[in-house]
């Protein structure tokens, strides 16, 4: 079996030709590579995205924390002349020949057709958008140590694809002191020495990383950015650690699952640690043929997944985005809650393609995987009082969004809830009552003042709801819930409910008030 040196040997001889007569197509690739590389992402941030995306992709050893943890130093160990250099290291089972083979590739990425398998990246020129950011990026993983550069070779006349091995700088030494001597170097390192343009811009994005970019991913479970320089009074990027842990899940009768993930993140720039549970809804629904794709022919099923913030949302620079494709897009939806599924994505990864058939299916059943959750977190949470649940009606999507077809999901929600039992109603005993926003109605501030004296007095309002309408609960009665109430058609109770109280007349005189029989 071959070393990696002499693996990589073998790619240079065999594949380009790399010692022998150049290849005259050679100089028509090294354009291809470099148009796609430049047009398929429109801003630089998007490297970072695919560097996750790829440590979501990875394979783990087991009893391994997944990890993803990225550097940022001023301290040149490349020798390349760079002012800032930013390292990335992975605790994945690292490269394989496979691997090495695919990324002196365009286009031929081992994770096609492997959607099943839970793979999440689909281009095969993800690795190449870091040459946006570095002229330069190395790779030590598994005992390859690999440089690749976007200047043509002179053997080839080709660029971005040719591996050439390190053989000086930087040295796992080097790697070594820049990641600490608190623990083993992880197996994978990628070593981006940055263009002097880029700087900036990598760092604003490096402070600004969304808390939230673990969401969705099934094995990612720590992330973390940080600055190491030897004056730390030159640290410009606010460091963050973030990590996920999953309470509990519960099955589901309706092939859907939920649980309760918790995100903390650590900053440097805060004295105490952040976090925010999520409680989480994934149901699966079956693609329908008119809404297959050619990108998507092998997965026969949608898993979709929503987050309901169970407090402060983390952000962190940035507006939250509402929808996710495993990591997220920058689409600002205004609904309380979070959409992830399997989206084909434009190709800067900033939207999905809204019409797209295949978006538009799932964007169809997003409307009953929400109800099904939200029944799940009102209709089924027995031992918890109704004044408890209440503040969940938050999660509705009372807003508007500026995408006309994300306010088409909105309005089928609205339908959809309005046909559920899920308005809380009044109930002076133990029994919960739930009914449709029709057949529930609201009274005035100053009726609750009276039913409130009237409690205090003994008075028993058990028939208060046998007058042709359900009272609207107490707790959610209030001018602070009028729009979400507005949104599910719950309306005040007429003249004639207050004219008929069902074999009672209500007297009130000063401070008093009690109920007698109606005469005749």
């Amino acid at each position: 079996m071959a070393t990696p040196k002499e693996h990589i040997d073998e790619i240079r001889r065999t594949k380009f030709s790399i010692g022998g007569e150049v290849n005259p197509l050679m100089e028509d690739l090294h354009q291809a590579v470099k148009n796609l590389s430049a047009e398929l992402y429109a801003k630089d941030v998007h490297f970072l995205m695919e560097l996750i995306q790829n440590a979501e992709d990875n394979e783990y050893p087991e009893g391994v924390n997944p990890s993803l943890e990225l550097i940022i130093t001023s301290e040149d160990i490349t020798g390349t002349g760079a002012p800032t250099t930013l390292l990335i290291f992975n605790n994945e089972k690292g490269f394989s020949s496979k691997n090495i083979e695919s990324i002196c590739s365009v286009g031929r990425s081992t994770k096609k057709g492997n959607r099943k398998r839970g793979y999440i990246g689909e281009k095969g020129i993800g690795f190449k958008s870091v040459f946006l950011i570095t002229a330069q990026p190395y790779i030590f993983s598994n005992g390859y140590q690999i440089q690749f550069n976007e200047e043509p070779c002179p053997h080839t006349n080709l660029g971005y694809i040719i591996p050439e091995w390190v053989e000086e700088n930087p040295t796992l030494a080097d790697i070594k002191r820049i990641y600490g001597s608190h623990a083993a170097l992880p197996t994978t390192t990628i070593i981006l020495p940055l263009k002097p343009d880029k700087i900036k811009a990598v760092k604003q994005q490096l402070s600004s990383i969304q808390p939230e970019v673990l969401l969705f991913l099934s094995k990612i479970k720590q992330f973390s950015v940080k600055e190491v320089n030897e004056d730390p009074s030159l640290n410009t990027v606010n460091a963050i650690s973030i990590s996920s842990e999953i309470n509990f899940v519960t099955r589901k009768n309706i092939d859907a699952d939920s649980y309760t993930l918790h995100l903390t993140t650590d900053e440097a720039s805060d004295v105490t640690e952040k976090e925010c549970g999520y409680y989480m809804w994934r149901q699966k629904f079956p693609v329908r043929q008119e809404n297959q794709v050619e990108r998507r022919l092998e997965v026969e099923e949608w898993v979709i997944t929503l987050a309901f913030p169970l407090g402060q949302r983390l952000n962190r620079g940035m507006s939250s985005p509402g929808v996710y494709a495993f990591l997220p897009t920058e689409m600002v939806t205004n609904f309380p809650f979070i959409i992830q599924a399997d989206f084909v994505l434009a190709s800067s990864r900033e939207t999905i393609l809204l019409d797209n058939k295949w978006n538009q299916g799932i964007l169809d059943c997003v409307p009953s995987a929400f109800v099904n959750a939200f029944n799940s977190l009102i209709t089924t949470s027995e031992d918890v009082p109704v004044s408890t649940l209440i503040p969940m009606f938050r999660f509705l999507p009372v807003c508007s969004s500026s995408y006309p077809k994300l306010n088409a999901v909105r309005e089928s929600i609205k339908e959809k809830l309005r046909r559920e039992n899920i308005i809380p109603c009044q109930s002076y005993s133990d029994q919960k009552i739930f009914r449709k926003h029709c057949e529930v109605g609201r009274l005035t501030p100053s009726f609750w003042d009276i039913l409130k004296k009237g409690r205090k007095q003994g008075v028993s309002f058990h028939s208060l709801s046998s007058h042709g309408k359900y009272i609207l609960n107490s707790s959610f009665d209030t001018e602070e819930y009028d729009d979400v109430l507005n949104f599910l058609g719950v309306e005040p109770v007429n003249s004639e409910w207050y004219a008929k109280l069902g074999g009672f007349q209500v007297f009130y005189a000063e401070e008093e008030i009690w109920w007698a029989k109606k005469q005749n």
